[in-house]
């Protein structure tokens, strides 16, 4: 069964910066991989997703140029890097993993999930 699990969440002021860790047990880490985000009373958003290869990476407006994503396949584990973290940005960090994903941006296109990391913003 494939596992995956989040880490490197916290509480930080506004300006700082915090790196995601996501580490994939019980398979290669094969396929696209995501990092999703969710606010209390809001809707699931898409953070950032990187291929296989890690040559082609996708961002929202919202965290483009201060997030960024990466994967090492040999550790079986995914990044996301966050600076210059806004207040809304505070909201629990989940990372995913698929095969064959076409909209890296879609939900209903992972196969698997971590249980997510919460991440808090102060003003």
């Amino acid at each position: 069964q494939v596992q995956l699990s989040e880490s490197g969440g916290g509480l930080v002021q506004a300006g700082g910066s915090l790196r995601l860790s996501c580490a994939v047990s019980g398979r290669t880490l094969t396929g696209t991989m995501g990092w999703f985000r969710q606010a209390p009373g809001k809707e699931s958003e898409f953070v950032a997703s990187i291929r296989l290869s890690g040559d082609t990476t996708y961002y929202p407006d919202s965290v483009r140029g201060r997030f960024t994503i990466a994967r090492d396949n040999a550790r079986n584990t995914m990044y996301l890097q966050m600076t210059d973290l806004k207040p809304e940005d505070t909201a629990v960090y989940y990372c995913a993993i698929g095969r064959g994903i076409r909209s890296v941006s879609s939900r209903s296109e992972y196969d698997y999930w971590g249980q997510g990391t919460q991440v808090t913003v102060s003003s």
